[in-house]
C-alpha cells in the first residue's frame, strides 16, 4: 500500500513537470529573443532535468517504500512539481496581462488611421521634453506640417482617397525621422513633429528633406467610381525652436504654427522657420 501511494506521488509529479512544458513553451514564444528569454530557457532546461530525476528514483526505489516516513521524499517531489507548475502558469497569467495592458496603452496613444501618436500623447510628450530640455540645456525642435489644399483631395476623389493620402503621408515622415523624434497627428490634416536634441537649424534640414520627399512621391488612390488614379500632394512645413521667447509647450507649437501660416501665405510647398517677424503674424487664413 506505501509503495503504490509512493509510486503514486512520484508519477503524477513527473507528469505535471511534463504538462509544465506546454504553458513554459507558449510563455517563450511571447518574450522577445534575447536574455529574458534566455533564462527560461534555463528554467525549461531545469524542469527536464527534474523529470530525469523523477524516473530516476521511479527506477531505483520503485516498490521499495514500506514505512509512512519514506512517503517525504515522493512528498516533495509531488509538492515541488505542483509549485513549479503554479509559477509557471502565474507568470504566463502575467506574461499575457502585460501584453494586453501594452495594447490598450498603444491604442490609446495611437491615431487609428494614421498609426502615429495622437493628440493626447503629444501635448503630454511635448510638456516632458520642454521640461527636460531646459532642465538640462539640450535644443527642442517642433516641425508643423500640414498637406497642401487637402480638401480637394477630398472633394474630387472621396474621403477614402483623403484616409489613405493621410496614412501614406505619414508613413513618409516616419521614414525620414529619427526613432528619438516622433509625429502625432494634431488635427485633420495637420501633423506635428517632435525633434528631441535638435537645434532650429537641424530641424529645418528635416522639414526641407520631408518637403522634397513628399513632392517627389506619388500616391496610388481609388476614386469613388473605383478607379485607380495616381495624385501628387505637397506639404508646408512650420519650424519652430525652443529659446527665450519661446520657452513652452504652448507657445512652441504657436510659433510653428504661425510659420506654417506664413508658408501657406507665400506660396505653399515651402518651409518657413518662426522668426520674430514671423511670430508678429495674425490669423490662420485658409490652409
Amino acid at each position: 500500500m506505501i509503495y503504490l501511494l509512493s509510486a503514486a506521488m512520484v508519477l503524477i509529479g513527473l507528469l505535471v513537470h511534463v504538462a509544465t512544458l506546454v504553458p513554459l513553451r507558449k510563455m517563450m514564444g511571447m518574450l522577445p529573443a534575447g536574455t529574458l528569454r534566455n533564462r527560461w530557457r534555463v528554467m525549461m532546461g531545469l524542469i527536464l532535468i527534474f523529470i530525469a530525476g523523477y524516473l530516476g528514483y521511479i527506477v531505483m526505489f520503485w516498490g521499495q517504500q514500506s514505512d509512512w516516513s519514506e512517503l517525504l521524499i515522493p512528498g516533495i517531489f509531488l509538492f515541488g512539481s505542483l509549485f513549479v507548475r503554479m509559477t509557471i502558469r502565474l507568470s504566463l497569467q502575467t506574461a499575457a496581462d502585460l501584453r494586453r495592458m501594452d495594447l490598450l496603452e498603444a491604442e490609446n496613444i495611437t491615431d487609428p488611421l494614421t498609426k502615429v501618436c495622437n493628440r493626447r500623447y503629444l501635448d503630454r510628450r511635448l510638456e516632458d521634453e520642454v521640461a527636460r530640455s531646459k532642465r538640462y540645456a539640450h535644443d527642442l525642435s517642433v516641425l508643423m506640417l500640414d498637406i497642401d489644399h487637402f480638401k480637394r483631395v477630398n472633394d474630387t476623389y472621396g474621403h477614402q482617397a483623403g484616409d489613405v493620402t493621410l496614412a501614406t503621408l505619414c508613413s513618409l515622415v516616419k521614414d525620414s525621422l529619427r526613432d528619438s523624434d516622433v509625429i502625432a497627428r494634431y488635427g485633420g490634416e495637420e501633423f506635428v513633429v517632435i525633434c528631441t536634441n535638435t537645434a532650429v537649424g537641424g530641424a529645418t534640414l528635416v522639414a526641407e528633406r520631408i518637403r522634397q520627399l513628399v513632392e517627389s512621391q506619388t500616391i496610388s488612390i481609388a476614386d469613388d467610381s473605383g478607379a485607380s488614379k495616381t495624385i501628387s500632394i505637397t506639404v508646408s512645413i512650420g519650424v519652430s525652436g525652443l529659446s527665450g521667447s519661446v520657452d513652452s509647450k504652448d507657445a512652441l507649437v504657436n510659433a510653428a504654427d504661425k510659420a506654417l501660416y506664413c508658408a501657406k501665405e507665400e506660396g505653399r510647398n515651402r518651409v518657413v522657420v518662426a522668426t520674430e517677424p514671423v511670430l508678429a503674424v495674425a490669423g490662420r487664413g485658409d490652409r
